[in-house]
Order: C-alpha cells, then sequence, then structure tokens
C-alpha cells in the first residue's frame, strides 16, 4: 500500500492559521485513532511550526484519553513532525520511477489520466484508468524506474508473441510495441492493461524527449548532490539558454541554484534572473525563486541539504534494456532518508528533535508516523517504502499537509502533482 496520508491545510507567513491548526490537528488525531496508536511525539526544534502542532495533537490525547486508552506495547509508538523549509530541494527534483513521472509529466485525477492530446492515441485510450487497487501491473511497478518498465512490458508482450504459431516480430521501441498492439486485435482483447500501459509509457518517453528531461534531471542532481559552484554555474545557464527547456524546469533550476549557493560569493543568481527575463517567464513564476529562499533558505532550515551520502560522487548510468527509455539513476536522498535512518538506529538528536514532555523513549521505535507540514514527495514515499521493507521489526507510515506561500501554493508540495 502507498503509505501516504494527506490532509489539506493552508497557512500564510510563518505562524499557524488557527482555523488551519485546528483542521490539521483533528486530520493527525483521526489517522492515529485510525491505526489505533496512542504515540510519543517528537518534532523538529528549528520550527515553531511544528512545537506548535505537537501541541495541539498532545493536547487532543491528554483531553480524550479515554479514546486513546489502547493496549500497551512494548515499546510505544512515535509521532515524528517534521516542516517541509527542512528540506525544499527534494520537491524541486525530477523523478524517474513510473508513478512519480505519471503524476509530475501526465497528471492522475481521481486515478484517470488524459491521454487525448496524445499524438495518434487510440480512441479506447483516450483516457485510462490507473488504479494500484485494480491494476497488478501497475502495483507492480510503481517504485520501479522507467527502463526497468519498458523492459516489464516487453517482456509480458514478448511472452504473448511465444504462444503465437507465426514468426515473432522483434520489439526494439516503444514505437514497435504501440504498432504491434494495434496490429494484433486478440492482444488488445487478451491484456488491455498492457495497450494501455504502452500507450502511457510512450507518451512519458515523447515528454521526456520533448522537454530533454535526462538533461534538465541531470543538471538538478548536481545542483542537489554536488558543490562545484563553477561547474554547476555553467550547467544552469546552459540550460536556461536551451529553447526546448520549458518555463516550469528552467524556473526550478534557478530555485536549486538559489537554495544552494544563495550565500556563494561569486553568485550568479541576477544575471540567472535575467535569462528568466529574456525567455519571458511568467512574473509568478519569477517570484517564486525569492519565495523559495524564504520559506527554505538557511536562515530557515535546521539541518544542511546536503547529507554525507550525498557528498558521494554521483553517478549517471543508462538502461540499455529498450531502446528510447534510457533511464537515468541519481543518487539524491532526501533528507527524510537521513532523519528516519537515525531514528532507526537510536541516533536521532534530542537536540534537534525534542520530545515532547519528560518522558523519552529507551528503546528503537518500531512503530513510526511522519508527519511533513508542507506536503511529501513521491521520492520520500519511495523512502518509507524502501526503509520498510529493510528494517525489520520497523512500521513507517509518512502522511503530509500542504499549505500556500503568501498567496502562491508551495511548488510541489504534496506528492509532485
Amino acid at each position: 500500500a502507498n503509505p501516504v496520508v494527506k490532509v489539506e491545510l493552508y497557512k500564510h507567513g510563518r505562524s499557524w492559521e488557527p482555523s488551519m491548526l485546528q483542521r490539521c490537528t483533528q486530520g493527525l488525531t483521526a489517522v492515529l485513532l485510525s491505526l489505533k496508536k496512542c504515540p510519543m511525539i517528537r518534532y523538529q526544534l528549528s520550527s515553531d511550526l511544528s512545537k506548535r502542532l505537537a501541541e495541539s495533537v498532545k493536547q487532543i490525547i491528554t483531553k480524550e484519553y479515554e479514546l486513546f486508552d489502547f493496549r500497551k506495547t512494548e515499546v510505544p509508538p512515535l509521532l515524528l513532525i517534521l516542516d517541509r523549509s527542512d528540506d525544499t530541494i527534494t520537491p524541486l527534483l525530477n523523478q524517474w520511477t513510473y508513478q512519480a513521472m505519471v503524476h509530475e509529466l501526465l497528471g492522475l485525477n481521481n486515478n484517470r489520466i488524459d491521454l487525448s492530446r496524445v499524438p495518434g492515441v487510440n480512441k479506447d485510450l483516450k483516457e485510462v484508468v490507473l488504479s494500484a487497487d485494480n491494476d497488478e501491473f501497475y502495483a507492480n511497478n510503481l517504485y520501479l524506474n522507467f527502463g526497468e518498465i519498458g523492459t516489464n512490458i516487453k517482456n509480458l508482450m514478448e511472452d504473448f508473441q511465444k504462444k503465437r504459431p507465426k514468426g515473432q516480430q522483434k520489439l526494439e521501441s516503444i514505437s514497435d510495441m504501440k504498432a504491434f498492439v494495434e496490429t494484433y486485435p486478440q492482444f488488445k482483447k487478451m491484456s488491455g492493461t498492457v495497450s494501455k500501459h504502452v500507450t502511457v509509457v510512450g507518451e512519458l518517453s515523447r515528454l521526456v524527449s520533448e522537454r530533454v528531461l535526462m538533461e534538465v534531471s541531470e543538471v538538478e542532481q548536481e545542483l542537489a548532490c554536488q558543490g562545484d559552484h563553477s561547474n554547476a554555474s555553467q550547467m544552469v545557464r546552459r540550460m536556461l539558454q536551451n529553447p526546448r527547456v520549458s518555463e516550469l524546469d528552467a524556473v526550478r533550476l534557478v530555485m536549486l541554484y538559489a537554495l544552494r549557493y544563495e550565500r556563494h560569493t561569486n553568485t550568479i543568481l541576477p544575471a540567472l534572473k535575467g535569462e528568466l527575463e529574456r525567455r519571458g517567464t511568467s512574473e509568478h513564476l519569477k517570484q517564486m525563486v525569492s519565495r523559495v529562499v524564504d520559506f527554505g533558505g538557511k536562515r530557515v532550515r535546521g539541518s544542511d541539504l546536503i547529507t554525507a551520502n550525498d557528498a558521494v560522487a554521483i553517478t549517471k548510468q543508462f538502461f540499455k534494456g529498450l531502446k528510447g527509455v534510457e533511464n537515468v539513476y541519481t543518487q539524491h536522498q532526501p533528507l527524510l532518508h537521513d532523519t528516519l535512518d537515525q531514528l532507526i538506529k537510536g541516533r536521532l538528536k534530542d537536540s534537534q528533535f525534542p520530545y515532547l514532555g519528560p518522558s523519552s523513549l529507551r528503546d528503537r521505535p518500531q512503530d513510526i508516523i511522519v508527519f511533513v507540514i508542507g506536503g511529501a514527495t513521491y521520492e520520500e514515499a519511495l523512502t518509507v517504502y524502501n526503509l520498510n521493507r529493510t528494517s525489520p521489526g520497523v512500521r513507517i507510515v509518512l502522511g503530509a499537509a500542504t499549505y500556500t506561500i503568501q498567496g502562491v501554493t508551495s511548488h510541489n508540495a504534496v506528492i509532485r502533482s
């Protein structure tokens, strides 16, 4: 199951709007009741928002103690409340897993994708349903990278071809697959799921090429994981001068640069803003550069954006199994990964993430509910999924809330959609 619980929330400035604090508290306590958990609470010390929400949740638990009188476990559950402003890098990065790409590039509303604008799309595929609950292929491939998805579709189609008495035709690219699906009606009848995913992956592939997203992603990773200002500056400038780079991707690159090098002595931020001006970028998007620094710059953050793991030189590999779907692997890990890793090992510092109240956990936590004020991303959902798989005896649930920053919805605030 997707470990994401979403609550809508709005705030203004750096303090809670009372009705929204109340709504968020209600949503979070409702989740705790549904999970039958009465947790100890830790919060991010650098965030007043986190402390206020922690106190508000604790107040409800204390007031409604009979509702929260669940059977005691040997190790009490833990609620960890974090603030999105501590890691504003992660929501700005392009992702390469199937679920994230579908949401980001195609949009998914009520489990439906509108493919009516896809060039040459079959009339039966102008709108398709993607739901992990009733689409086994989607459920099994949610967290796989783009290259692996293409290969899995290819394998399914080749399995069917083996059952045919006629000679096998080669499937070397997405276009070969689409032609194959359209040529054999019986295949479509037997496997509408595959024809749907061939169409979806084909459109994703077209958009990746049209918007040069692999090149954009490489620069994003350079900004997120490396510290070579000179190289990063050249790469960003080159991307901004490429007309195939979309307006949104261009602004995101400048936002990433601003977050990484806002105080660098040789900053070229004014020049990059000038490039956005020359590109005809909308005023609304240009303002997001300064707003993201106000929201999650060094003055606000409690942590360093670059972790020890990120300092290792980034490696870029291409998946060659399917022509036209060469997938870039990235080394970036969200800050949430380090935070949860330290928490699971019992090493998360009380000085940065204090307990609310006098007690603290003597044992390593087993049941963890993480709540991110300001939204979680698919990269963080993947992190939680992987930690749940690789940490025996530990169960983590990820929850998130979104809000607006000075009247503008925080870019990619909830699950980069």
